[in-house]
């Protein structure tokens, strides 16, 4: 699996996860509420942050009929028409350049999500080091022709696609010139349950299309993400918010601040904890193997005296022979004097 370089960063199974925030419209519209979620993604550790860049008449037409308003009950934004959901989180065009410009001065990458073609350009002009197709788009090939031809990274959210409707974007990204593509194993809902995560779909997707697989994780707290790493994810992009009780659209399942800084950490202990298959111990436990069992005298032996059960034991440490020779040893005859709490050797009987 070739590693990729987004913005100088090394993605791939021997470097530590990249993490991504996502501002979303997490910003209501506050543009200095949106420069502080910048800066506390970059104090909690973050690699990059995320924007979408869409106006909400890109993204949908102005009308109340029921194909155009949220009908689903359980949906956060139940009864809401698609157009006024999509001004109220939309991230302002002119926003953009003083945010990314914000990041790469705290360390951190920066990009965004298009939602149409003119969207790329427009991101392109901003010399963004990637691009990333949501989950909703991955079924729009015109976009993502668009996206890839600008021959930079492309991250492709795979949410409710089927294994076809992937393949079909990744052949056209290809073909239009990309050679550097994430997938992103992703639940497309609102916030997504655990079980209804399916992670165990990571490797296989590496499989399947040759390619770095990450996560899109819309679930509550930083467990599904941790163990995604232990499936090989490379990448997790998580919702970001300063505080979910002060609102904001996604706010319900994204991450605060000190989860955020949990979740760097955790995903970086479980990407140093994968190591290699390994049996017989590491350098670091050599030292514990003296702690392992052995037979010792336990009570005063003579010489000439029987070796038995009465006057051996198998007990920490491991200095005399090892518990494999109990069977071997009893019944043997002790050819000097053995003093309690001496470690049994060959040498010691006949």
């Amino acid at each position: 699996m070739n590693d990729i370089k987004i913005g100088g960063r090394s993605i791939g199974a021997g470097f530590p996860p990249f993490i991504i925030a996502e501002l979303s419209g997490n910003h209501n519209q506050q543009l200095d509420l949106a420069m502080d979620m910048v800066e506390a993604a970059a104090k909690a550790g973050a690699h990059a942050i995320k924007l979408q860049t869409f106006t909400a008449d890109s993204m949908t037409l102005d009308v109340d009929s029921e194909h155009f308003v949220i009908q689903e009950k359980d949906s956060l934004w139940h009864g809401q028409s698609l157009h006024a959901l999509y001004q109220k989180a939309a991230t302002p065009y002119e926003w953009h350049k003083p945010l990314f410009d914000k990041a790469k001065s705290l360390g951190m990458l920066a990009f965004s999500s298009p939602f149409d073609e003119q969207a790329v350009d427009f991101l392109d002009d901003l010399h963004v080091p990637c691009f990333k197709i949501a989950s909703f788009e991955l079924t729009d090939l015109p976009l993502i022709r668009k996206a890839a031809s600008k021959k930079k990274p492309l991250i492709m959210s795979t949410g409710m696609a089927s294994l076809t409707e992937i393949e079909q974007a990744v052949n056209v990204a290809r073909l239009a010139g990309c050679k550097d593509i994430i997938l992103l194993k992703c639940t497309s809902t609102y916030p997504a349950q655990p079980t209804q995560s399916n992670i165990v779909t990571i490797p296989h997707l590496r499989d399947a299309f040759g390619c770095q697989v990450g996560l899109s994780d819309h679930t509550a707290g930083v467990g599904v993400s941790v163990a995604a790493v232990a499936l090989g994810a490379t990448v997790i992009e998580k919702h970001f918010v300063l505080d979910r009780q002060a609102g904001g659209v996604d706010a319900a399942f994204s991450l605060e601040p000190d989860e955020l800084r949990a979740l760097v950490l955790e995903t970086q202990r479980a990407h140093q904890a994968l190591g290699q298959v390994t049996y017989g111990g590491t350098a670091a436990e050599e030292k514990s193997k003296q702690y392992r069992r052995s037979i010792y005298v336990c009570e005063d032996v003579q010489q000439g005296q029987i070796l038995s059960t009465q006057n051996l034991r198998i007990v920490r440490p491991a200095f005399g022979l090892a518990p494999k020779n109990w069977d071997k040893v009893l019944g043997k005859v002790a050819k000097q004097p053995l003093v309690k709490g001496t470690p049994l050797d060959w040498s010691m009987f006949e």
